[in-house]
């Protein structure tokens, strides 16, 4: 397993975080499985999506932010009840199938880190694991 660091710079902010992972796993010398990556916090989270227009990443953003307003009157008083819900959304973790030793994503999809309780330096797990052999 490797840990990547992501350095938010808002509350919310989606960071795409794709090259990092594709890296990480031509480090890694795998050719065919699964590539799992985990996010360890519960303010934060992880998704795929459109990655060609950014305007689709400030819409994600702002859907999120209208959806669970950080202003509603939450039981959880730290100030951060909206951003554990928002991770609750979007989840923890992604699982990418690897083929030829490159991530199989569509032709507009990129992987984001979603910031929720920034600005953080976070962790992102990353897991790479063979497919299961034909017999």
């Amino acid at each position: 397993m490797r840990t990547l660091r992501v350095q938010t710079k808002s509350r919310t902010e989606l960071v795409d975080v794709t090259a990092r992972l594709a890296e990480a796993l031509e480090e890694s010398g795998l050719r065919q499985g699964m590539l799992t990556a985990f996010v360890p916090h519960t303010t934060a989270g992880i998704t795929i999506n459109e990655n060609a227009d950014p305007s689709v990443r400030h819409d994600l953003e702002s859907a999120l932010d209208r959806l669970v307003p950080a202003d509603w009157s939450y039981a959880h008083l730290e100030g951060n009840a909206d951003a554990h819900i928002k991770a609750t959304l979007l989840g923890s973790s992604v699982n990418i199938p690897v083929e030829d030793g490159r991530l199989q994503l569509g032709t507009w999809q990129g992987i984001y880190f979603a910031e929720f309780d920034g600005p953080r330096q976070r962790s992102l797990w990353v897991q790479v694991s063979r497919g299961l052999e034909a017999e």
